[in-house]
């Protein structure tokens, strides 16, 4: 740009103004130069660039649109011009150069960030990411490069080599693993939690040690997101999952069906010999009919055979009432649209307790959406507390107030006759 010097000279202007004026006029060309790079490279090439990738209607072109991965790598072409004209400044040239220099290592440091958040994202659209997520490698890349890019902008700066500022770092590596310690347990347990395929995005996990109850939506290199049914997030330390114990329902889900195991706690009061007016009744259910014949036919032929004396229910066998309910609750989940019947289905009592006798069904739903199952194992019990007492049975329940107070009414009433028959 000596044109400019002796354009200004030629004007007859005094030298040492000269000098002045023609950096004043050289740095704002530079700079206008740089306005104009920079418009072009962001309104005509990104749009051009914008306009082919949405037209090809390539998926992975909108993700790096997304990620402004160009728009970011155009930030590099001021500080090419800048440093190109670096030389146009003796004086200071030794310095614009390192700081352009800096400025480019650092645009190039954002523009490999956002690259591998890019390539992050478009792995993501594959179904294996749910299964071998990557996220936590990409992270540990963007530090070893944030790393590597800050060594080389101090020795930009410092015009020092790279090398003496790595052989320093040898120095400062138990600082360094205090400083990292989270990020190189999150890469080990990540490591092993992908080897051993024990989370995936999308699975329901469950650590009440943290409050976790939901469904992972990312792992990264130091945190596990899990958000909760109630839509809170919790964070999970990523090398928690390997040191503490954590359910998985995957298997729950990818099985087809999600397990009932709920009692119904009978009153062993009401358990009897069911009577001939019982048995009749029985016989015209409808899920009850077959089993009940069946039964009678079997229970009279073992009777018969052993000559027992059947004046006292003691002797031989007989049907009982809550013999029988758990025959008509088996048949009634066998024939049970919400069932699946290819996975284990009983009904079996439990051991005797202060509350009762537990009769206990153990079956699955064949969905494992959380509100189907619900509605399928609430319609079930409904069902079976509707219909005990048919079968003479009562629902074992500790007193309540309301029992409380028809005793106390049905103790005044008693007196009241009393006092009135005398």
């Amino acid at each position: 740009m000596l044109f400019i010097n002796n354009l200004l000279l030629d004007m007859e202007l005094d030298p040492r103004l000269v000098e002045y004026l023609s950096v004043m006029i050289k740095i704002v060309l530079i700079g206008l130069l740089c306005v104009l790079a920079n418009f072009i490279s962001k309104k005509i090439v990104i749009r051009i660039i914008t306009r082919i990738v949405t037209n090809a209607k390539i998926k992975w072109g909108n993700i790096l649109l997304e990620r402004k991965v160009f728009r970011k790598l155009s930030h590099m072409v001021p500080a090419i011009i800048i440093y190109a004209f670096a030389a146009t400044f003796p004086t200071y040239q030794s310095t614009i150069e390192k700081l352009a220099v800096a400025y480019m290592i650092i645009v190039g440091l954002v523009f490999i960030q956002s690259l591998l958040n890019a390539l992050n994202d478009i792995y993501q659209t594959f179904e294996i990411s749910k299964i071998k997520p990557i996220k936590g490698y990409v992270q540990v890349v963007n530090i070893v490069i944030m790393t590597v890019g800050v060594i080389l902008v101090i020795s930009s700066l410092m015009d020092k080599s790279p090398l003496i500022l790595l052989s320093g770092i040898g120095a400062l590596s138990a600082v360094l693993m205090l400083v990292f310690k989270d990020s190189l347990l999150g890469l080990v347990a990540g490591i092993q939690l992908t080897a051993n395929d024990m989370v995936r995005v999308g699975d329901w996990i469950e650590m009440p040690k943290y409050g976790a109850d939901g469904d992972v939506i990312d792992i990264s290199l130091n945190t596990v997101m899990v958000q909760n049914f109630d839509k809170t997030i919790t964070m999970i330390p990523s090398y928690a999952l390997i040191s503490d114990s954590f359910i998985n329902w995957r298997g729950m889900q990818s099985s087809g069906g999600r397990r009932i195991k709920r009692s119904l706690y009978i009153d062993t009061s009401s358990i009897t010999f069911c009577t001939d007016q019982m048995i009749e009744k029985f016989v015209q259910v409808h899920y009850l009919s077959d089993y009940i014949i069946q039964k009678e036919r079997e229970i009279t032929e073992y009777n018969t055979k052993n000559e027992f004396d059947l004046k006292n229910p003691v002797n031989g066998r007989a049907l009982t009432n809550i013999g029988v309910f758990r025959a008509y609750i088996s048949n009634y989940l066998k024939n049970h649209e919400g069932i699946n019947q290819e996975m284990t289905l009983m009904v079996r009592q439990l051991a005797h307790s202060e509350h009762g006798v537990p009769l206990e069904i153990y079956a699955f739903t064949n969905s494992v959406q959380w509100a189907v199952y619900e509605t399928v194992q609430s319609d079930i019990f409904d069902h079976l507390f509707s219909v005990a007492p048919e079968f003479g049975l009562r629902v074992f329940q500790n007193p309540t107030g309301a029992d409380l107070r028809n005793k106390v009414e049905d103790s005044t009433d008693k007196a009241l006759i009393s006092e009135k028959s005398y």
